[in-house]
């Protein structure tokens, strides 16, 4: 199990540079850097991300022995790990749900952001749940735990998200992406649901036929089955986000 050293800060820019920062002065696998609160905080697709105190923000530093092109594993391993950290503090009958490439949801609302960044020393994973807050104004539905009738304090948050992370992270290291693959699928929406993707170029509408070996989206469109790296997922396919 991943040693984890977390350095705890009560203001930062961005989690995800500190831990960059840090990295490259050699820091070691498994440093976390949790912050109660962030001045810059950012998403992906470089969205601000909404950082008042009262959520929890952290970023892990990881030193995997992966080629670049694997990096996209380690999305799946976070929204794993998310999801088993809120569904331990959510009433038993509200679960947590995934929605590629990596966001986390419950009752449909966004309860928590991913964002993977490649250092030139190591790979950085940053990870924001929303415990007690959450954005207004959001161009999507979003979800905290507490509103979504859970217990939880944002030390225990992490706590839990600790745990979990290094469980999927050991299970990942042992057996590779197919387990991971496997249970995300069983936490996503249920195959031939329909889908809309906001593409860099256009928006394409079509039916989840679940993720290829590497993690890329399949989705069975009226051209055919397409395979998709990046974009944009709604589950509303007649809205373009």
């Amino acid at each position: 199990m991943i040693a984890f050293d977390v350095r705890h800060y009560d203001q930062l820019g961005s989690t995800n540079d500190e831990a960059r920062r840090l990295a490259d002065a050699g820091a070691a696998h498994g440093t976390v850097v949790h912050a109660d609160q962030q001045t810059s905080g950012r998403g992906r697709l470089s969205r601000r991300w909404f950082s008042p105190p009262g959520n929890l923000y952290l970023s892990v530093v990881l030193r995997l022995s992966i080629t670049p092109a694997r990096n996209i594993e380690s999305g799946f391993i976070a929204a794993l790990a998310v999801a088993d950290a809120v569904n331990a503090m959510l009433p038993r009958h509200v679960r947590a749900t995934l929605k590629w490439p990596n966001d986390v949801l419950v009752g449909g609302g966004k309860i928590a952001g991913i964002l993977v960044e490649q250092s030139p020393e190591a790979l950085i994973l940053g990870i924001g749940i929303n415990v007690l807050h959450a954005p207004e104004h959001a161009p999507y539905q979003v979800a905290t735990i507490v509103g979504s009738g859970g217990l939880a304090t944002v030390d225990g948050t992490r706590e839990q998200l600790l745990q979990a992370l290094g469980h999927w992270l050991g299970v990942w290291e042992e057996h590779g992406f197919a387990p991971i693959r496997a249970a995300w699928l069983a936490r996503a929406h249920m195959s031939g649901t329909d889908l809309g993707v906001r593409l860099a170029d256009r928006f394409v509408t079509g039916r989840f036929a679940g993720i290829d070996s590497d993690g890329a989206l399949l989705l069975d469109t009226a051209q055919g089955r397409a395979r998709i790296i990046a974009g944009d997922v709604t589950l509303d396919p007649l809205t373009e986000t």
